[in-house]
């Protein structure tokens, strides 16, 4: 059986839970409010201030989507209560970024600069030239608009300049000579 299915989700205080009968989760928090539609076939209950999700079969269709209908709850009840952020760095002489307005602006290199509008309910922040902070309560958002970011000028190898995520390792390859 399903490790992470199995888990029970703990609901925080100020958080408020509403299925419909068609597995329609609506999740509502401080941060904000997140719906989404799941499997009819996973059962969703909510006792007191706690969130289940179990299968109706040991069927291989049933065990695949439990743990991931159990995940995904569990990240829309974080995201409605504390949200998510992942952070870039941009590495290379003369990268930058800026934000106006509510765009992001890119200096990467190229003979132009690269503007990226981040959609509803995610939020950039630049709290310097080479940092860049994602900001949101969809984990799924805030991942996509990081990756969109990041593929502008992925680290290359031999020198690793780019635009990384905060802690990533690039490996370095060796130049020409190969000494």
């Amino acid at each position: 059986m399903s490790r992470i299915g199995k888990k029970p989700i703990e609901v925080p205080t100020g958080v408020t839970i509403t299925v419909d009968s068609k597995n329609t989760v609506t999740v509502k928090g401080p941060k904000g409010e997140l719906t989404r539609s799941f499997s009819p076939d996973m059962v969703i209950q909510q006792e007191e201030n706690v969130l289940t999700v179990s299968r109706p079969s040991e069927s291989k269709a049933h065990r695949t989507i439990h743990g991931t209908t159990r995940a995904l709850l569990s990240n829309m009840v974080e995201g409605v209560s504390k949200g998510f952020e992942k952070g870039l760095e941009l590495i290379g002489v003369g990268y930058r970024a800026q934000k106006q307005g509510t765009k992001l602006v890119l200096n990467v290199g190229y003979s132009h600069p690269v503007e990226i509008t981040p959609e509803a309910g995610v939020e950039v922040e630049v709290p310097s030239n080479t940092k860049i902070i994602v900001r949101g309560i969809s984990k799924e958002r805030v991942g996509a608009l990081a990756a969109n970011i990041r593929d502008v000028r992925p680290p290359e190898p031999y020198k690793g300049k780019g635009i990384r995520y905060e802690g990533e390792y690039v490996r370095r390859k060796e130049g020409k000579t190969g000494k």
